[in-house]
């Protein structure tokens, strides 16, 4: 559903996360001074915070916008669906991060009518 090269970024931060829980479970297991271990818990959410924007700004936003040009151009008109990818594709500069996900969701319950819409009248679309 996502393209993996719009992910790249995250799964490198996330990663690095990993590697600062793992640090914070060593500092823990070697009584080392809380508030050093509190310092890096501070930075581990802080970098899973940033990735979570990245994820919702970035890429949902970036897979929406994708998702909405091939709803478009996948719609002839009179698809049945035209009036919701309308609204969509006028709603998406105000959505909020928020309302991403279940965007995404709907854009893919519309791509997957339009594939039986077109397969189903597939002869009708080349003539015209």
């Amino acid at each position: 559903m996502i393209p993996k090269d719009l992910t790249s970024d995250i799964k490198t931060r996330l990663k690095s996360i990993r590697g600062q829980i793992e640090g914070i479970i060593k500092m823990m297991d070697e009584d080392k001074d809380p508030e050093k271990i509190l310092v890096q818990f501070k930075a581990a959410d802080k970098g899973l915070q940033k990735a979570h924007y990245l994820l919702l700004d970035e890429v949902y936003r970036k897979v929406l916008a994708i998702k909405i040009v091939n709803a478009v151009d996948k719609c002839p008109g009179n698809c049945g669906n035209e009036d919701r990818i309308e609204f969509i594709r006028q709603e998406f500069p105000h959505l909020k991060l928020d309302e991403l996900s279940d965007k995404l969701r709907e854009m893919k319950e519309i791509e997957e009518r339009l594939a039986r819409y077109n397969t189903e009248n597939k002869d009708e679309i080349k003539e015209s």
